[in-house]
This record gives structure tokens, sequence and C-alpha cells, in this order.
């Protein structure tokens, strides 16, 4: 995936000269250190055209084939040998190579009455831009912060440039822009603009500093905890204790192959909680141990580590046994989530070795002198009496009294089955992972099956031109026919095979998260009900495609739909689909299925072919030669990194007409030519549409975005199920789509929910396998303290509640239950016995 793009633009330079600028430029960033697999998006490339006419070939009866060889073969150069002479070895070579237009309409076709026929008497030759495939725009915003700003679109194209695996994102980054800015006003001119449209070192470096930032805070926050509690020394004790175990434990990531990212560094800060406890544990039992015995002594505090020893190692390992099994979570969240079982198993671990060890040594090293501990000894017993007096006047009635120990109890269910019912009433609404707030979002837009190029065009310039009127739009590149640079997210949704004149993209670049009051979603939002009306009246569909926060998905809401035959399946996508758009959770609604669209298809007439001596390969090859795009190689004119394709085609305004194409000379084995529209004729078909396969199974696809006040797909999906109670498949089957899996057969209509739906699925399953896995494990630890297996059960009893602060606390703050709620739903299992 490109870690670096940058796109150029001028509104001097054409689009073809900026491609070969763009070669130019790519050669030059590849010198750079770790980068990879890299490519160039837009720009016509430079082509020799051969245009000849079907009148001027038929004329002179000559056909392609002869046209072709002819360049072909003028076109080649070889060693033929060597030979030895005046005491030296000489290698010779015969031949020459083509270098210009000029050479190639001198060549001789053919001999018709004594006088040689040329190239150019029956072709056009132009050195030249190649044919319009493909359109990158670039666009500047209200938020542009440069002083080019572009009332209307200027011609662009794209480089792309990858990183090695394994290698420094942030640095690679760093070395491609310093390296850009030393090729400008040397090999890149002042006409020619260079924009930055993406730079994921720098989104890897914000995220990583503003995550090492917190972890200072947490760090701090744990710390002036302790001071206030403990003192200022025993405050440095941790301060020194929190940095020495973090630092093992990137160790432990570099032995491990992990690196340092969001994910591990998450499992860092979340860890730092839980580390100082051992060490806070032994300094205050070492504290306590030193006032009952009035000095200060080292076998004292080698007995107070011990006598603490056994509770400690076991409430580590308790942590450890919630947070290990988080590793069985399978499928693409596996990885997202494996530094954190083991980043934080390394951290408890390694925090239990210091707090036995170096705490000790350094509580020594770091000690108050006894006047302190006895004015900290009277301060703290105030607060334990207070904290005595409220306890007991709690908990004695709750015991004494069997009314109100089971009225207490009664309201504890109440209170867990009132917050789980948060979930029911969708107060607190679940979702895979935390909506990110990015510097971008994309536009994909998709016309019918046959639409023209031109049509594409107009449209995403239309949506272009809307787009940069938002306040927070600092640019837009919009690409028709061809695919943006993909990403992550476009990797999995297969959009570099976005090629067809009927398909566009818009990537629409925002100002920093820092700068702006709205995140990279409300913007999405606020485009999709901009943009939406303006596709409606073209004709075309919309996506508005934001990077997710974990693995992505085909679309966030899929349907894939299976039945007996493709009449049927295809039906029933199509009666989805009309059912997906008045669902109203959902948006950007679309389908699979390509429109059958018109085609021409010449048919040859087998039986006359045969018997005027004309194979349909010799006429499959020739149409082939005509309709535009036929190579047949290239002009040798120096150093240039893209070869200069010699192209064979009919011109334009004759390959749309077909009464035209039919005069094409096609050349019997008995010796003369014969007129194309003699060998058969141009029929109007429909074009097959596409079949999809999963499993070796026949299936439609019929896809979604989940729009607001919902994020997560189930809702969607819920609100379709009520829909489709109504509807009967054609075949008679009443479906509702399967959860779990597709259907057992597909002799009968049916569908499986598919797309975000089953990474949440499965990570949740796993992670469901994994608490119960968790509770087994500190149970056993438990059991194995205790020496029997009464009170594990009163230890592990109250995890279940911790849910009745997890859930309101997600109400009252507004945010989703997700995969990382229930990681510390998890943790927390380990962390409360």
């Amino acid at each position: 995936v490109p870690t670096v793009t940058l796109t150029l633009w001028s509104e001097d330079v054409n689009d073809s000269d900026l491609r070969l600028l763009a070669l130019d430029v790519l050669q030059q960033l590849k010198e750079v250190p770790n980068t990879s697999a890299s490519f160039v998006v837009g720009g016509r490339p430079k082509q020799l055209r051969v245009e000849p006419l079907p009148e001027r070939l038929a004329g002179y009866g000559i056909t392609l084939d002869e046209l072709a060889n002819t360049i072909k073969t003028a076109n080649s150069e070889m060693g033929v040998g060597s030979v030895e002479a005046w005491d030296s070895q000489f290698t010779v070579y015969t031949g020459s190579y083509l270098k210009n237009a000029s050479d190639v309409e001198k060549l001789v076709v053919a001999i018709r009455n004594d006088a040689p026929v040329y190239v150019s008497d029956v072709a056009t030759i132009s050195d030249s831009p190649a044919e319009t495939r493909d359109a990158v725009h670039y666009y500047t915003g209200k938020a542009y912060p440069g002083d080019a700003r572009l009332d209307m679109g200027a011609p662009a194209v794209t480089i792309a440039i990858a990183k090695k695996k394994g290698s420094n994102g942030v640095t690679v980054a760093e070395d491609i822009l310093q390296k850009v800015e030393t090729l400008k006003g040397k090999l890149i001119p002042a006409n020619v603009h260079v924009e930055v449209t993406r730079n994921y070192g720098k989104t890897a470096d914000d995220k990583v500093k503003t995550l090492i930032k917190k972890l200072f805070i947490a760090t701090g926050i744990v710390v002036v905890l302790i001071w206030m509690f403990l003192g200022i020394r025993a405050a440095v004790v941790v301060l020194i204790v929190i940095p020495v175990v973090i630092l093992i434990t990137v160790f432990a990531a570099l032995i491990l192959g992990l690196t340092i990212d969001r994910v591990s560094l998450f499992a860092l800060i979340f860890s730092i909680g839980i580390l100082v406890d051992d060490a806070i544990v032994v300094v205050e039992n070492i504290y306590r141990r030193w006032l009952q015995k009035g000095e200060i002594d080292t076998w004292t505090s080698i007995d107070a580590v011990r006598e603490v020893g056994n509770p400690t190692i076991l409430a580590t390992f308790t942590v450890i046994s919630a947070l290990m099994p988080m590793g069985m979570v399978r499928g693409m969240m596996g990885p997202y989530m494996s530094p954190i079982p083991a980043l934080g198993s390394v951290a408890m671990l390694f925090s239990l070795f210091a707090a036995f060890t170096f705490t000790p040594w350094l509580t020594m090293r770091i000690r108050p002198s006894m006047e302190k501990l006895h004015k900290m000894e009277k301060s703290e017993h105030k607060q334990e009496e207070f904290y005595e007096r409220l306890y007991r006047s709690i908990i004695i009635p709750l015991i004494s009294s069997k009314f109100k120990g089971y009225t207490f109890l009664t309201l504890l269910f109440v209170l867990f089955f009132a917050s789980c019912a948060l979930f029911y009433t969708k107060s607190v609404k679940v979702k895979m992972l935390p909506l990110d707030n990015k510097p971008e979002f994309n536009v994909v837009v998709n016309f019918p099956a046959g639409t023209s190029l031109p049509v594409t065009e107009n449209l995403v310039r239309k949506l272009a031109g809307e787009l940069v009127k938002i306040d927070e739009v600092t640019a837009v590149q919009t690409y028709a026919g061809t695919a943006s640079p993909y990403n992550f997210n476009g990797l999995v949704r297969h959009y570099y095979l976005r090629s067809q004149p009927w398909q566009g993209d818009v990537q629409v670049q925002l100002v920093d998260k820092h700068d702006r009051h709205k995140t990279s979603h409300d913007l999405a939002m606020e485009a999709r009900d901009l943009l939406t009306p303006i596709a409606k009246a073209y004709g075309a569909k919309i996506q508005v495609v934001e990077m997710p926060p974990g693995p992505p998905v085909l679309q966030s809401v899929v349907a894939e739909v299976y039945g007996p035959t493709d009449q049927v399946r295809r039906q029933v996508a199509k009666d989805l689909t009309g059912i997906f758009e008045k669902a109203q959770y959902l948006t950007d609604v679309d389908n699979l299925m390509q429109k059958q669209y018109e085609i021409w298809h010449f048919h040859v007439d087998t039986e006359k072919s045969v018997r005027r001596g004309v194979s349909v390969a010799t006429i499959n090859r020739n149409l082939r030669m005509a309709m535009g795009g036929f190579v047949l190689g290239d002009i040798k004119i120096g150093h240039v990194l893209e070869p200069r394709d010699i192209v064979l085609q009919i011109p334009l305004s004759a390959r749309a007409e077909f009464a035209r194409i039919g005069n094409l000379p096609i050349m019997s084995n008995k010796g003369y030519t014969i007129p194309l529209s003699e060998l058969g004729e141009f029929v109007k078909e429909k074009q097959d549409p596409i079949i999809f396969h999963k499993d070796l199974r026949p299936v439609e696809f019929v896809t979604a975005e989940v729009q607001e006040p919902f994020a997560a797909p189930v809702y969607g999906m819920m609100e379709v199920g009520d829909l489709l109670k109504d509807y009967t498949a054609p075949d008679g089957v009443k479906i509702s789509g399967e959860w779990l899996g597709p259907p057992e057969s597909s002799d009968v209509s049916g569908f499986e929910w598919t797309g975000e739906w089953t990474v949440t699925y499965e990570t949740f399953r796993d992670m469901g396998m994994a608490f119960g896995a968790a509770i087994v494990l500190i149970y056993m630890l438990v059991v194995w303290e205790f020496g029997n297996f009464t009170l594990p059960a009163i230890i592990i009893s109250p995890i279940p509640l911790t849910l009745v602060g997890i859930i309101p606390g997600h109400w009252i703050s507004g945010a989703d239950f997700t995969a990382t709620s229930m990681i510390g739903f998890i943790a927390l299992a380990g962390i409360i016995v």
C-alpha cells in the first residue's frame, strides 16, 4: 500500500508531459532507501500512432497484416556473429531501429503498378499523446494553504510510493519529501506544483506522538496519586520503576517482532495503572513494617516483600490470565489485537520482577525518616477512621439484616439487568471499533455499465466543484476511468481494479484534525448529503468511503445472495437492493450486478470465409488491429522510462462507422483481398453479466453503508430483517438472512449477512471465548492459592457486576461499546480479583 502519494499539477503543462516528468521524478525517488513498489496514475503516455484509412487500404489492396509486418520487420536489430581481422575481434550487427515518425512514413509497404506504396500513402503517422482513456485533475479547496489556487481543475498525475515491510514509515516518508525538495527547480520546473496528497508517515508519527503524550500523562497521574497517599519518596520510586518496565517491554516488542504503533502503545498505556500495583503494595508494606519495628533495616524490608509475595504474584498472574486469552482472536482482528496480550503480559511479568528486586532496593535508597513515617501514619489513621465508620455503617446492616441484605442483592441484580437493557433500548450503541478522525475520505462514483468516459468525467468534476466549497477541504483530486492510489481499505475492496470508463473516484483532503471542529465522519456525512442528489440527477450512484479504524471489509453492510438459478438469484439481489434503499439506517446502497449494456459483435460467416480461403483467426487479428491500441513495438528515442509504443489503429472517426470498417481488405490464402463486409456482419447484442463465485457457489452482492445515528451495521441489518417479513423470493421461499454462515444449500433462495458484521461477530465471539478462558484460569489460580473451591467462587462473582459501571459509563459519555471496551471488561476481570 503506498505510504506517500505526490500529485503533480500545472495550468501550463498538459497531462502527457506531466506523466513524463512524473516518471523521471519517480526514478529519482526510488533511490530513497527502503522504498518499495511505486507507480504513476494518470497522464496519457506518448505514442507513435499509425492510423490507416480503410478506403485507402482497399484502394491499394493492402491489408493491415501487411502494414503491421512491414513496420515490425523494419524495427529490428540483432547480433549475427563475430569476425576476427587485423588482430581484433569484431561483433557484427544487422538491421536498424525506427526512431521517429519520419522513419515510419518512409517504409515501403508494397509495389503497385511498378511504384512503391509508402506507409504515409495509406496511413496518417503522428507522434503524440495516446487517446484519452482516463482523466486525473487537481482542485484546491477553501482551506488550501498555498498561494496557487485553482478556480477550475488542472490536469494532474499522481506518484505513489510504498515502503519496504519492516521499515519505519515515518523516516521513509520524511526522506521521500526531502528528496522531492531537492528536485524542485532542477528536475521539477517552477510551473509544475507538487502536492503531498498522502503521507502515512506523518499520520503514524502524529498517532505515536499523541499516544506517547498520553503515556506521560498517565504516568504523571499515577505518580501524583502515590505522592498524595504515600509521600514524595514512594512517588519517586514508582516514577523510576514505570519507565524501566516500559523500556523492557519495548525491548520485548523488538524480540517478539512487534512494531511500536497505535495498538502496542495502547497496550503500554493500558498497562501503566496495572503494573504499578505491585510496586505500591511492596512500598506500602515495607513502610508498615518499618513503623511496626520502629526502625529501618534491610532484613525487615526483605521480610515485608516476602509477606506480600504470594498475593502479589497471584494478582499479577490473574491479570496476565485475563489478558493472554485475547491472543485467541482470529481473522483480521487477530494481528490488530495481538500486541495487547503480548506486551501487556510482558509488562506485568517484569513489573512483578521489578517489585520484588528493584523496588525494595530503591526504597532503601530513597527512604523517608521515621519521623516522616509517623506523620504519614497519623494522617492515614484519620482517613482510615473515616473510611471505617463509613464502611461499617453500610456493611454491618447488610450482614445483620436479611431483609436489607437481600434487598441490596436484588438491587444489584436490577442494576445489572438495567445496565444491560441499555443495549436493547439502543441508549448504548455497539460498534466494532470507535470512528477515527482521518485527514481524508473518498467518494466512489459508479455509472451504469457502458457509460462513456466524458459522462463520468463531467460528474466527478461537478462533485469536485461542490466539495471545494466546504470550509475544511484543502484539496480534491478526481480520477475518471482509473482508480486513485489505493489504501489498505481499497486493497481489500479491490478499488485498484476500477479502470472502466463508467467508474470514477474523488479523493478529498481535509485540514489537520486539530484545526477543525468537525470530525472526518461529520464531513463525510455532510458530503454525502450534498453529493447524492447531484449523482442521482446524472443517473449515477456514489459511495462515501471513510478509512476504517480497524480491518477493512467489502462494505459495512453486505448481503451475499444465493439461489437455484442465475435469474432467481439476480432478482432476489435486485429486490434486496430496493429493500435496502427503504431502510432508514442504510445509505449508499448498491450491488455488484453489472447492468447489461450494448456491445457490437462481428459474426463471421464461417462457410463463406472457408470457401474464400480466409480463417477466422485472420479476421479476428485484423479487427483487433483496426479497433485501437494494437502495439507493434516501440521506437528508440534515447533514455526514456516508459516505452513509446508504435500503435496501429483505424482513426477514431472511422472506428465509429462500421460501414467504413467493412471496407477493410482481408488477405485470402489464394492471393487476393476480400472486403471484411463480405465475410460477416456487425450485430448489436447485450454484454453477458458477470458471474461471481464464493467457495465455488454462484453469488450476488448487495452492499450499503450505515448512517447516523448508528455506526454499527447490526442496526441496519435488523431493520432490513423487519422489512423482509412480507417478502417472498421468486421461487416462493421466505428469506430472512443468515447471520452465522451461508445458507446450507443454493437449491432455494437465501442470503448471508457479511461485511463488518462478520468481523464484529468473529471478534466478539473469540473475545467472549477468551473471557471464558480467563475466568477459568483465574479460578484455577485462586483455588491454587486458597486450597478450596468456595472462596475463589466468591472472589470472582463480582466480575459481571463491572458492567454496572462500564455500560452506564458509555451511556453518560456518549461512547459506543466497541472491541476496545470489551478488552477493558476482560482486563477488569483480572484486576478486581
